[in-house]
């Protein structure tokens, strides 16, 4: 079984309008997930350095998959992927989205348990027309890889409906967890939030985190889900 998670932490700042990178790790924490996608992980201007603390990661059984050439940044336009250490890291590379507002994904190739994994965290851009471009884009990175690994794609979509525009292109080729509205964290009402898996997953158990720290850390809420391999029908005796 593998937890998985998605975060859209608004570069550490809550609802107090307080950066508070701690309250942020305390709910990471809370999640004790084995992948954590993280979205606007980095500050927006200058160097665009990453605004959490390894050290507090680490008391959470968290660290960062490590992508090189970050110069500072957690990850790539504001995307970023925790995973527990339980979680080996093949690879981490970038994936890049159209359009000319600045987006980004990234996706690891992770084993966990014996089994492989590939994963990506998005942050689609506001417009319908660039979200449909962008989901296309990471369907067509699935699909330059030629092995086997079960796939995972979540983050925030920006996407208000449900079964259309990105959540329709991408329930192509995954499956998407049934999980309710994450944002905005003081009174939910959009699904932004998504989590997409192989045919070969099932969802065991999803939903939507709202502790008390949770509902003050971010104006998102975090997204999480339980996958499990299908089990395999038996053959029939010949």
């Amino acid at each position: 079984m593998l937890k998985v998670a998605s975060y859209n932490i608004r570069k550490c700042v809550g609802l107090d309008w307080r950066r508070d990178p701690l309250r942020v790790a305390t709910v990471l924490g809370e999640l004790n997930a084995d992948v954590v996608t993280l979205q606007e992980a980095d500050r927006r201007l200058g160097t665009r350095r990453g605004t959490l603390q390894e050290a507090k990661l680490a008391e959470a059984g968290l660290r960062f998959a490590e992508l090189p050439d970050s110069g500072g940044s957690h990850g790539w336009h504001g995307n970023a992927i925790l995973v527990s250490d339980a979680v080996e890291v093949r690879s981490l590379k970038r994936v890049t989205l159209p359009f000319l507002e600045p987006r980004g994904a990234l996706m690891a190739e992770l084993a966990v348990r014996g089994h492989s994994f590939r994963v990506i965290g998005a942050h689609l851009g506001l417009r319908p027309i660039n979200r449909i471009a962008q989901a296309r884009a990471i369907l067509e990175a699935l699909d330059a890889e030629d092995d086997d690994a079960y796939e995972v794609v979540m983050g925030d979509f920006n996407e208000w409906r449900t079964r259309r525009g990105c959540a329709e292109i991408l329930s192509r080729r995954l499956r998407q967890a049934p999980t309710r509205a994450s944002f905005h964290a003081s009174r939910p009402v959009a699904r932004l939030d998504r989590i997409f898996a192989s045919t070969a997953l099932r969802f065991r158990r999803c939903g939507v985190h709202r502790s008390a720290l949770a509902r003050d850390a971010s104006d998102h809420l975090p997204i999480w889900a339980e996958l499990a391999p299908r089990r395999r029908k038996k053959e029939p005796p010949r």
